[in-house]
């Protein structure tokens, strides 16, 4: 079967869904209190790092070895990797990685574009491909070495979410940024709206974060960037309106959400205190970033999303660095053509 890059991109989308239940949900948990329990940072194994592709001997929710797993870390800083899992086509093709600093009053996302160039012994370098050599354990590796940062858990989440957690809470207001004209009769998938607000349920929305580009090839100035931008749009609009007062009797719905398509190594304890993170910054306050590079980048005859190591540097210390000292490039694994 031919592989969509229209179905694909909605894998944001679910990633970003996962972000909304997993803050938003055990945010109305952590009304309870005496049930929150911050989560414990992997520990760092002693040994250096993992080579790439060599992650058969560990499991989801293991430590991630990093370059140097001596420094000493921040106060109540944690690492979450969440990915958007294919089930029709297998792989992860979204990843965001989720940075929480406590101490701070701070949460930021950082999207990892999924042709990301890696530098593994794989044929094809993409961050995307690592689900095929080893899972989602695979992933979080590849992530940590190219960041030079543990990745401390994991929250993985399938396409059915997105759409069952907007339907379940009633829909969402948003600014749809361009007109949308694209049909697609092998996927029987058919996007039209023009631009401007609209109230979108659950599979329209899906529809609006998967949109690339037009029957006429016209679509975003920049590319999956611009796609990216959108997505993450409507995150922070589908998080207001589950932080309304009105939507508070839904948790249920949530949970229930949550439950099926949702795997985590968090413990539940644990999701009820990042809720209360999220409710102390507030959905406002939620930073998204990505991680800088050229979308039209080129490796060995390839297609790639080549990084700029000196911006992603500054942006890791200023934003994901979990540790007290600074990063460096030679504490990261970016692979320059």
């Amino acid at each position: 079967m031919r592989r969509s890059k229209r179905r694909t991109s909605g894998l944001q989308a679910a990633a970003v869904a996962a972000v909304c239940i997993l803050f938003v949900m055990t945010a109305l948990l952590g009304l309870y209190k005496c049930f929150s329990k911050e989560p414990e940072p992997k520990p760092e194994p002693v040994g250096g790092t993992l080579p790439a592709g060599k992650a058969d001997a560990l499991e989801p929710g293991d430590s991630v070895p990093v370059k140097n797993p001596a420094s000493e870390r921040k106060e109540r800083f944690h690492t979450i990797l969440l990915g958007g899992l294919d089930d029709e086509n297998g792989g992860s093709d979204t990843n965001l990685l989720v940075a929480v600093d406590a101490k701070n009053g701070k949460i930021d996302v950082i999207s990892l574009p999924r042709d990301t160039l890696l530098d593994v012994s794989w044929p094809v370098k993409k961050l995307n491909n690592a689900y095929h050599h080893g899972g989602f354990t695979q992933t979080m590796t590849e992530v940590s070495r190219l960041l030079g940062i543990p990745v401390d858990h994991y929250v993985t989440v399938d396409l059915r979410a997105f759409v069952e957690l907007v339907d379940a809470i009633e829909g969402v207001d948003f600014e749809i940024p361009v007109e949308m004209d694209y049909d697609d009769p092998e996927q029987d998938l058919h996007i039209h709206f023009p631009a401007g607000l609209r109230h979108l349920d659950g599979k329209e929305a899906l529809e609006v974060v998967r949109w690339r580009q037009n029957n006429d090839g016209t679509g975003y100035a920049t590319a999956d960037i611009g796609r990216i931008g959108t997505q993450q749009a409507f995150l922070k609009a589908a998080a207001r309106q589950m932080l309304q007062i009105s939507n508070w009797d839904k948790i249920r719905s949530y949970a229930e959400i949550f439950q099926e398509r949702v795997e985590t190594d968090l413990e539940l304890a644990n999701l009820i205190w990042l809720g209360e993170q999220a409710l102390t910054v507030g959905s406002d306050n939620i930073t998204f970033h990505t991680l800088p590079g050229d979308g039209a980048g080129y490796y060995k005859g390839g297609s790639y999303y080549v990084l700029d190591p000196e911006a992603v540097l500054e942006l890791v210390n200023s934003c994901a660095n979990p540790y007290q000292r600074e990063l460096t490039l030679e504490d990261m694994s970016i692979l320059v053509p």
